[in-house]
């Protein structure tokens, strides 16, 4: 009778996914690099869900101060999901009898706690599955921000592990992204001059706060070898501060000028 495969390993085995023959070994070193860029921004945003989960009257999230004042449209973005939580809350408790504490003076923001409940719950799997993987264990437990700091400090060795190393970056990037879809934020961009030096299109855009300049035409397709963007159409070929140099030819300025935009964006 065959051996079966401890519960633990299997559910590891499910989380991260294992090649096949003709399949492109993925670039470890690139996608760890990316994957401490989407652990920064997680460990940035994460603290203001807590904060925008139940503002306290008058008070916005963390950072709130520094924000300039939202325009037309997003006021108008902001009262339609306004009513459309409440709406929500009216029904389940005309429905199933059951009322958010607290709805009529704070309503809670049931965009902004599924999205903690997701990215609690990810980044909690994510380390067991690293920590499963490279043979250390079960981790203890810790707060989200704890186990991103972590996982950074093992990115090294995650880097061994081709595949391991891309699902990392793949479940940081999905993350990252679902905390700034909830805070209704996105990082500041700033315009490159020049061009593209793979698709000639004037889409290059630094990103001051993640040190990164990305291509943001979506049909671009760079030459890289093992870069993910020609594979996975959520991917763009990335540029950080190492590298800056390798636009000298196609931006204007060369890595000089990106940097001056850097510093311009941040002090914006």
């Amino acid at each position: 009778m065959p051996a079966t495969q401890p519960p633990a390993a299997t559910a590891v085995a499910h989380a991260i996914p294992v090649p096949t023959a003709p399949a492109r070994v993925p670039d470890a070193p690139g996608a760890v690099r990316d994957a401490a860029l989407w652990t920064a921004m997680l460990l940035r945003q994460f603290p203001e869900l807590l904060t925008e989960l139940a503002p306290a009257p008058g008070r916005g999230g963390a950072g709130a101060a520094d924000r300039p004042a939202p325009g037309p449209a997003q006021l108008a973005a902001r009262s339609a999901r306004l009513r459309d939580e409440r709406r929500e809350a009216l029904l389940n408790e005309q429905r199933h009898g059951l009322s958010v504490p607290g709805h009529t003076a704070s309503p809670i923001r049931l965009h902004v706690s599924d999205a903690l409940r997701d990215i609690t719950d990810g980044v909690t799997e994510l380390e067991e599955a690293v920590y499963d993987r490279l043979g250390l264990g079960r981790p203890r437990r810790a707060d989200v921000p704890e186990r991103l700091r972590r996982l950074t400090a093992l990115l090294g060795r995650v880097s061994g592990d081709p595949t391991l190393a891309a699902h990392v970056r793949d479940e940081l990037r999905r993350m990252a992204r679902r905390c700034a879809r909830a805070l209704g934020e996105a990082e500041t961009m700033v315009r490159v001059s020049g061009r593209c030096p793979w698709c000639d299109s004037v889409s290059l855009r630094a990103f001051p706060e993640s040190r990164a300049v990305v291509c943001v035409n979506p049909g671009c397709r760079c030459g890289v070898p093992d870069c993910d963007c020609p594979t996975d159409p959520a991917f763009r070929h990335v540029w950080e501060e190492d590298a800056w140099q390798d636009l000298a030819g196609a931006a204007e300025g060369g890595a000089e000028r990106i940097a001056a935009g850097m510093d311009e964006g941040v002090a914006r």
